[in-house]
């Protein structure tokens, strides 16, 4: 069965003036605001479209990663992942730099490194922006 998340952003004013209210159908999180200067300037407390694609990039990468790492007989104690969108005005999100430290027993930095670079692959968000944006991701054990 498929599920559908829905997000909603009411938006008033200009481009560079004015300002949305992004909300989330499941209400766990928001409303946020988000401006054109929180995208290219300073977020100052506001969201983006960016960061919010950031966060749902970090948190896609964590289930992959722990799934392939199960699937490896190592599943992880805890993973920290850190996703960063670089945003270039006229040009579009650029980059997404996945980072993650693991605490996992019994796997080699190698074997860690290479699963993480499979897991950037396979998650659903990573093929989401695939041809797109170029995703690289550094992964180390803790």
């Amino acid at each position: 069965m498929a599920l559908r998340s829905t997000g909603r952003t009411h938006w008033e004013g200009d481009l560079l003036t004015g300002s949305g209210t992004a909300t989330l159908e499941s209400g766990a999180a928001g409303p946020m605001t988000v401006t054109w200067k929180a995208r290219t300037e300073d977020h100052g407390g506001l969201t983006s479209p960016e960061e919010l694609i950031a966060a749902a990039h970090s948190s896609c990468f964590s289930m992959a990663f722990s799934s392939a790492l199960a699937k490896n007989q190592t599943p992880p104690t805890s993973l920290d992942v850190t996703a960063t969108a670089t945003f270039v005005p006229g040009e579009g999100i650029t980059t997404m730099e996945l980072s993650v430290v693991g605490n996992v027993d019994g796997i080699s930095e190698e074997d860690f490194e290479d699963l993480a670079e499979t897991a950037k692959n396979g998650c659903p968000v990573s093929q989401a922006l695939a041809g797109n944006v170029e995703i690289t991701v550094e992964a180390r054990l803790a």
